[in-house]
């Protein structure tokens, strides 16, 4: 061999879209030109405009754009693929060069540029293998009237926040999104997303504290060093194997991409909690686990597990499983304890509850029931049950206030209406009273059991602390208590590093637990991820108050790699209100502020019925054409559209009318999305709103978006002049389903309704 290949990430996405003829020949062709680069049969040539960049025939049509990036000390020439393309679409005015900001090697494609935008800003591109095909001649550009898309931005900024000189007059051009889509569909990363942050109305500073400076290199790289260069770039090196994942026809699947912005965080060294967020899509959740991943590589090599991955539901962890199965090797998957956050309160509760002693937990509407008849039983009328529900999870539990006089210095951020003393008074004496009640039924609500594991957990900690500064005391000798038949059981803490996902849903007592659960002292303990417009619990709580302390190391992702921009802007409305606020998890404010997508698709539908079986019919013609659309193809070949579609509903009495009216008179089976994921085998998934966290599907309905069901005016109303801020959170958490639903559609989604429509609806 006397030629190393690698491939730029353009030329693999290129190479997934070309047919496996193609891909065959494309490696028959790095076959050849490893073995000698210079054989006549690759017809290599440089181009005119930028003689780094060479074009060789990978068959009669194709052909590959390359670059030379040094030569090994054993003189072996190292070659980057940068481009992999049909020959008309090969210019010679491409360009490849360093980035002044990140130092990687950068590819700018014009071919895909509009010609109007070309035309505007002085470009002709000149093919490197002309056609000589007559052509129609092209119109002359007409002056356009409209405002340049970016007008408000000088070249010397586009130039220092990094965007690549050979597209600075271009961008400064374009007119509207549908030019500036075509100008970044082939630019590098960094400039694309520069431009569409400018464009989403992302300002200078904050484009370079978010996009620029995350991927920013300490000093000025070489722009002819393209040996240092590549060091830097994401690349795959081109060997043997691929031949199989050519053949198999999965080329993405050679390797799991993360956005130079996302590597950055998913690599650094934090010297305490560390928080990542961002809108749907945008790769928390990819950036939660690839953390998993590079945590589990610094580790030696052990039998216990030292990582926890957590987040709110089992459903959620039964996913997260798969999905770092796919990305670490056994050995490292076998080194991470993933369990959804009650299972481990669970856990801890099971090691310090004898057995036979313990309680059997319920849910919060049972709770609510028996303290619904307490309240009855007292006559008592001063107070909603459901806000004394409320005030006992967030406040006393969430607090583990011990005892009244505390209740008194409690601090209630976010409950709404202040309490006076004797209010407090009289409310502590009504949970003394409904607790003594859930001890007599021999019961506890999962509330009260992360409450007490987070006690354990913080009494086991501080007895860690103990035996430390024993041990300093006495000058190394060591202390173990004999707390257990092991003895050894505060040695250490749980996990040296704890990944949460969907962080937003934790309970306070969750937090606790956590942080008592990884040692303080140590960099990279605990990494958060959350979107607090996602969420759909009424579990708000500011994490520094719980000694998770988050500031100077929040990171912010913008980009969404799943959600088209149609989709998006419609989702963006219903949590854009301005009498709307989200916090941020620390007491500060969170936006949305910059959140885009560079996906295309169909303008989401809206439709009105007369009625709910109305609505039942048009939703079972929609189906059908989504399945007919995903079961062809559009090649003719038939595929299985089972489990790309999806109806979304506001409760479960509309999972179980919808899934009837579907099975029954529209012959689409259904499987019903559950706790433990979806149920049964049926094509088309069914499910409430709370449900579809974190899924995504290809299509997706969601029906029954009246007013009236979302929210439901029925629960929520009387809150409006009995207690205006729990009114607002109550309509706030309704805003945050219907968001997290609408972001679940990747390619085409539907509304509808009967009767009025719902006021968070963008219609």
């Amino acid at each position: 061999m006397t030629a190393r290949l690698s491939l730029y990430r353009k030329a693999e996405q290129e190479l997934h879209k070309l047919d496996l003829s193609i891909k065959t020949d494309f490696y028959d062709f790095c076959h050849a030109f490893r073995e000698n680069p210079d054989q006549p049969g690759l017809v290599k040539r440089k181009l005119k405009g930028d003689s780094r960049i060479y074009r060789a025939e990978i068959n009669q049509h194709y052909r590959a754009l390359l670059t030379r990036t040094g030569i090994d000390a054993d003189g072996t020439e190292d070659w980057l693929i940068i481009a992999v393309r049909h020959r008309r679409d090969v210019y010679e005015e491409l360009q490849v060069a360093v980035n002044r900001v990140t130092g990687e090697i950068e590819f700018v494609d014009l071919a895909v540029v509009g010609d109007s935008a070309l035309r505007r800003a002085g470009i002709t591109l000149t093919p490197a293998e002309p056609d000589h095909t007559p052509k129609p001649p092209v119109e002359p550009a007409q002056p356009k009237a409209a405002r340049a898309l970016l007008a408000r931005y000088s070249a010397d900024d586009l130039r220092g926040l990094g965007v690549a000189d050979q597209l600075i007059d271009l961008a400064l051009t374009v007119t509207d999104s549908q030019e500036l889509d075509q100008l970044v569909e082939g630019a590098p990363l960094l400039s694309k997303d520069i431009l569409y942050g400018l464009a989403a109305g992302m300002g200078i500073d904050e484009v370079r504290k978010e996009i620029t400076a995350p991927v920013e290199l300490r000093q000025e790289p070489d722009p002819d060093d393209f040996a240092a260069a590549l060091t830097r770039t994401k690349v795959t090196t081109v060997d043997d194997a691929v031949q199989a994942v050519i053949e198999e026809g999965d080329f993405r699947a050679w390797k799991v991409f993360l956005h130079p912005t996302q590597e950055r965080i998913v690599h650094r060294r934090y010297n305490g909690p560390a928080r990542v967020s961002g809108g749907p899509g945008t790769g928390k959740t990819i950036v939660a686990l690839h953390r998993v991943k590079h945590l589990a590589e610094q580790l030696p090599p052990g039998h216990n597990k030292p990582i926890l991955l957590t987040t709110f539901t089992k459903n959620l962890t039964t996913d997260l499983r798969l999905r770092l199965a796919s990305l670490v090797e056994p050995e490292l998957l076998a080194r991470v304890d993933i369990a959804h956050i009650d299972q481990l309160a669970s856990r801890v509760l099971g090691e310090t509850t004898a057995p036979g002693r313990g309680k059997q937990r319920v849910y919060d509407n049972v709770a609510l029931n028996e303290m619904r008849q307490l309240l009855a039983e007292l006559d008592d009328r001063r107070w909603e049950p459901d806000f004394l529900l409320e005030e006992w999870e967030q406040v006393i539990l969430g607090q583990s206030v011990p005892n009244r006089s505390a209740y008194f210095q409690a601090r209630r951020a976010g409950r709404g209406r202040a309490l006076t003393r004797p209010e407090r008074n009289h409310i502590w004496k009504l949970i003394e009273q409904f607790t003594a009640r859930l001890d007599k039924l021999g019961v506890e609500t999962w509330g009260q059991a992360a409450e007490r594991a987070a006690r354990y957990e913080i009494e086991r900690a501080a007895k860690i602390q103990a035996r430390r500064a024993y041990k300093a005391e006495v000058g190394g000798k060591d202390l173990i208590h004999r707390d257990d038949s092991s003895g050894m059981r505060y040695l250490n803490y749980r996990y040296q590093h704890i990944v949460v996902d969907e962080a937003q849903d934790l309970r306070p007592a969750h937090w606790k637990m956590l942080r008592a659960m990884a040692d303080p002292d140590l960099p990279n303990d605990m990494f958060i991820a959350g979107d607090t417009h996602q969420r759909i619990y009424d579990h708000q709580v500011a994490l520094g108050a719980l000694g998770i302390n988050i500031r100077g190391r929040a990171s912010r992702l913008t980009l969404s790699y799943r959600t088209t921009k149609e989709i998006l802007a419609k989702a963006l409305r219903v949590v854009e209100d301005k009498r709307v606020t989200y916090d941020d998890l620390d007491d500060g404010t969170d936006n949305l502020a910059g959140y885009r997508s560079v996906l295309h698709g169909p303008a989401p539908t809206f439709t009105p019925y007369r009625s709910w079986d109305d609505e039942l019919a048009g939703l079972a013609s929609t189906l059908r054409t989504w399945r007919e659309e995903l079961s062809t193809g559009g090649n003719g070949a038939y595929r299985d559209p089972s489990g790309r579609i999806a109806v979304c509903v506001a409760d479960r009495d509309m999972v179980s009318q919808t899934m009837y009216y579907l099975v029954t008179k529209a012959n689409i089976t259904c499987a019903e999305l559950t706790k433990d994921g979806p149920k049964g085998e049926g094509e088309v998934h069914v499910g409430t709103m709370h449900r579809f966290k974190g899924l995504e599907y290809q299509k997706l309905a969601i029906v029954g978006a009246s007013d009236g069901i979302i929210p439901r005016t029925n629960v929520i109303e009387r809150y409006r002049t009995d207690d205006p801020p729990r009114y607002e959170r109550e309509q706030r958490k309704a805003r945050s389903l219907l968001f997290v639903a609408t972001t679940r559609a990747r390619d085409a989604l539907n509304i509808s309704w009967h009767g009025k429509p719902s006021p968070y609806l963008p219609v």
